[in-house]
């Protein structure tokens, strides 16, 4: 297996976790505001810990909630109120099988492509045959073997 396909891999099985688990839903007014008033701990304390005002602290707790937080903020007030800062893109399906769709949807392209060249030149190719599916199966291995970053274009 080559570097590239291992990294892969690695990547799949760890999201393959992380998607197996439900996260919690964000409160209403956010996970900022939400831990503060659990903690009961006052805008002003926490302002006066990030250095900043209480009426700011409001502010990045309404951007939080509106999902105009930066997450380098984000990082900063979770620290400022002793918490760990999670944060993952989890894909709805394996990587691998998102790299295999989008070969076969280029291998697709490309068999049309040229039954219109064909076509073009009198010799059009006839209806799908049996073994077409492997055919486009053997195309999208070769794409995604050699291709790389093309695979995306």
């Amino acid at each position: 297996m080559n570097p590239k396909e291992l990294r892969l891999a690695q990547l799949d099985a760890v999201l393959q976790v992380a998607a197996s688990q439900s996260q919690p839903q964000r409160p209403p007014a956010g996970w900022l505001r939400a831990i503060r008033e659990a903690l009961g701990l006052p805008s002003a304390a926490l302002a006066a810990r990030l250095g900043i005002t209480a009426s700011g602290v409001r502010k990045l707790e309404q951007a939080e909630a509106t999902d105009a937080i930066t997450l380098g903020t984000l990082r900063r007030v979770a620290e400022a109120l002793d918490c760990d800062l999670q944060y993952a893109l989890v894909p709805r399906r394996p990587l691998r099988e998102m790299r295999r769709q989008q070969a076969l949807r280029l291998a697709q392209l490309w068999q049309q492509r040229a039954s219109r060249t064909m076509a073009l030149e009198a010799q059009p190719i006839d209806s799908p045959s049996e073994g077409a599916q492997e055919r486009l199966e053997a195309i999208a291995q070769e794409i995604l073997r050699t291709s790389g970053t093309r695979l995306w274009d």
